[in-house]
């Protein structure tokens, strides 16, 4: 029997945690400190779990170099905190095929309906240019 751990098709779907910070912010490691967040989730074409976790680390370490932002040209980068998620994917790269999967906890009713979104909460115009990007 195939280990549910090891992807048949090759690919795996991981998500990690970068942080926004200004380098000059006295406040950078204080764990009551609020900061723009953002998690990404990539695929990637890895051997078995190890390989992926490995290939999305180096992946996530290219969105950290330092530049300049803001009108200002405030020395600022985004941190890698770690990775949130890493799964196989069972199914052949397609139009449909499932990626991912989240189970939870029995929860009642009325907070499975505040958890989803409706057509237009989910289309919306997109964010102004201005916003930070992991990629500068």
């Amino acid at each position: 029997m195939p280990s549910k751990s090891v992807s048949p098709v090759g690919w795996y779907v991981g998500s990690y945690l970068l942080r926004f910070i200004e380098l000059n912010d006295p406040g950078n490691d204080d764990p009551q400190q609020e900061f723009l967040t953002w998690e990404n989730t990539v695929i990637v074409q890895a051997d078995n779990l190890d390989h992926a976790y490995d290939k999305i680390v180096a992946l996530a370490a290219f969105e950290t170099e330092s530049y300049r932002g803001g009108p200002e040209g405030v020395p600022v980068r985004w941190v890698f905190e770690g990775m949130t998620e890493l799964l196989p994917i069972y199914e052949e790269l397609a139009d449909g095929a499932e990626i991912m999967w989240a189970e939870h906890e029995p929860t009642r009713l009325e907070h499975l309906r505040q958890r989803v979104f409706s057509r237009n909460e989910l289309i919306r115009p997109s964010v102004d240019d201005t916003e930070p990007s992991p990629s500068g």
